[in-house]
């Protein structure tokens, strides 16, 4: 058998362990059950519960379609192959390679089977203590995560930002739209930290930095928990420039505070105060959502013995660039001597490694 053929029994053996993993058996009889929940009378009546198991139907439905057809597609080739020998090897192989291809893209959504994983992200970054070096390190950052989202094909948007006096941000929150978005971003939820030769420092002395960046899922409207609109207050402001070709000039701007939390969101991107409000609202109910996930993780921590407060030194990963080139994630231990790569967006293998620790956890 030639090297290229062994690549087609490669491919089968994968997709076979795959779909053994996914247990599509299991998940067609819950596609069943279901299906019946959605032929019972009444069934709209709660729109919120309908709406969250119509959505799981159709995930279910699409997952087990796409890769019962995979692996009905590869063991045709594999057959087609032991009928033919050699003389249709080139086609074949041709075929083999776009099959793998088709494996690649399926084969990450293996380890995003979380609630939220498929949803949009939005993304929070603040700059640690340390003035302008760390508001610095919380731009590059930022540039980080847009730089990986746009190589991802996702949308961006910038939400608001608050700019450092001399460089940098103090914060920023961007809106990233795409399937997986935030099932691959939360692998950057946490404290990063910066070490090198300073540019803003005339001696050249070394600084280490922190920044944190908190990723969540964005939520519908009907999502998540129940917001009390009595425990909202709601302030429009003048919207800051971004740097784009005109100002708005009226308080389209909007910041909502959940006031029992005191947990805040704010919009000012759009030049409606309506969708400003919009947007800003879904923040609100991710964060309350993500708050209430936090709450019931920290209980479940501490009757293991196992909590740590989240504190700055609770760092994710470090990235250094004096004296010596290495970008270390401090969960999983993976780490890259390249951190200008990484810093440019580059970020697929700590997101993989990160995915595959999680799933271990």
């Amino acid at each position: 058998m030639s090297n290229k053929i062994e690549k087609l029994e490669q491919l089968k053996q994968k997709v076979d362990s795959a779909v053994e993993l996914l247990n599509l058996e299991e998940k067609k009889e819950q596609i069943r059950e279901l299906g019946k929940k959605m032929q019972q009378e009444g069934f709209w009546n709660d729109q919120k519960e309908a709406k969250e198991i119509s959505k799981k139907h159709s995930d279910l439905t699409e997952k087990v379609q796409i890769w019962e057809s995979l692996q009905e597609e590869v063991s045709e080739l594999h057959e087609l192959y032991s009928e033919s020998g050699e003389e249709l090897e080139e086609e074949i192989q041709e075929r083999t390679k776009e099959l793998w291809e088709q494996y690649e893209d399926l084969e990450i959504t293996l380890l995003l089977d979380e609630k939220f994983d498929k949803k949009n992200a939005i993304i929070n970054i603040q700059s640690g203590s340390g003035g302008v070096e760390a508001q610095d390190w919380a731009e590059m950052l930022m540039r980080m995560i847009m730089r990986y989202s746009e190589n991802k094909d996702w949308e961006v948007n910038l939400i608001e930002q608050t700019k450092g006096k001399e460089a940098g941000i103090k914060s920023a929150t961007i809106q990233v739209k795409g399937d997986y978005a935030y099932g691959m971003l939360k692998s950057e939820d946490g404290t990063h930290r910066l070490v090198r030769i300073s540019p803003f420092d005339s001696t050249g002395s070394r600084h280490t930095s922190f920044a944190l960046i908190e990723a969540i899922p964005e939520l519908e409207v009907d999502e998540g928990i129940d917001i009390d609109e009595g425990d909202l207050r709601i302030d429009t402001f003048m919207a800051s420039k971004h740097g784009g070709q005109s100002v708005n000039t009226t308080d389209s701007a909007v910041r909502i505070v959940h006031e029992p939390t005191g947990i805040t969101a704010t919009c000012q991107n759009e030049k409606s105060q309506r969708r400003n409000k919009e947007t800003a609202m879904k923040i609100l109910r991710s964060r309350l959502e993500q708050r209430k996930k936090e709450k019931q993780q920290e209980k479940l921590e501490e009757v293991k013995g196992e909590y740590k407060s989240p504190e700055w030194g609770n760092q994710i990963r470090s990235y250094v660039l004096h004296p010596y080139n290495m970008v270390k994630d401090l969960r999983t231990e993976y780490e890259s001597s390249d951190p200008e790569d990484v810093l440019d967006g580059n970020l697929d293998t700590f997101v993989e490694n990160y995915l595959r620790w999680k799933k271990k956890q």
